[in-house]
């Protein structure tokens, strides 16, 4: 995978976690670099650390399943990103508190960071140095979710939904070429 493929698949990872510190922009009244520090740090951390695992876990039945992983990878990139598009474009309104305490903080992250779990299984049957991989997301994911508290903050929550909608775009493409890359096509 190239710097560039791993660039956007970090930045379109980040997105939901993005339009989450949004939200916590938002709620906050009053903000200051502590507070978008610390949602970098919960977001990325948790978005680096979910591939990493997912590695682990693709690697121990990688042998099992190499004929068709390119498969498993288009189809897992394709749910996460057709997901997320359904996300950007529900009406619901999701809450979420000012409090930048470690429980709902934890909660946050662990749920903006699942996708990235499903994306370190295909990493396991790709050509990918998982450290640079996971440093990337997690690097990408710090920077994003410190703008986006600050976003958030200053203009609401109007660029949530174009967060996730381009964040699904951008998984989808990945997975369409982990594909067409395999079978020769590209």
């Amino acid at each position: 995978m190239s710097f560039w493929s791993l660039l956007l698949l970090a930045v379109g990872l980040s997105m939901d976690a993005f339009a989450v510190a949004v939200c916590k922009g938002l709620a906050t009244r009053k903000l200051d670099g502590r507070k978008m520090v610390t949602a970098g740090l919960w977001f990325g951390g948790f978005q680096a650390l979910m591939p990493l695992l997912g590695y682990l876990l693709g690697s121990a039945f990688e042998r099992y399943i190499t004929a068709f992983d390119h498969w498993i990878a288009f189809i897992l990139l394709g749910l996460i990103g057709a997901n997320m598009i359904r996300e950007s474009r529900s009406k619901e309104v999701e809450e979420v508190d000012a409090s930048y305490a470690f429980r709902p903080m934890l909660i946050m992250a662990i749920a903006t960071s699942i996708d990235a779990l499903a994306v370190g299984i295909t990493f396991a049957f790709l050509q990918v140095n998982i450290l640079s991989a996971v440093a990337c997301i997690g690097i990408t994911t710090f920077v994003l979710s410190c703008v986006g508290v600050k976003v958030g903050n200053v203009f609401g929550a109007r660029y949530k939904s174009t967060a996730e909608l381009c964040g699904g775009i951008l998984l989808i493409l990945l997975g369409l070429q982990i594909l067409l890359e395999h079978l020769g096509v590209l």
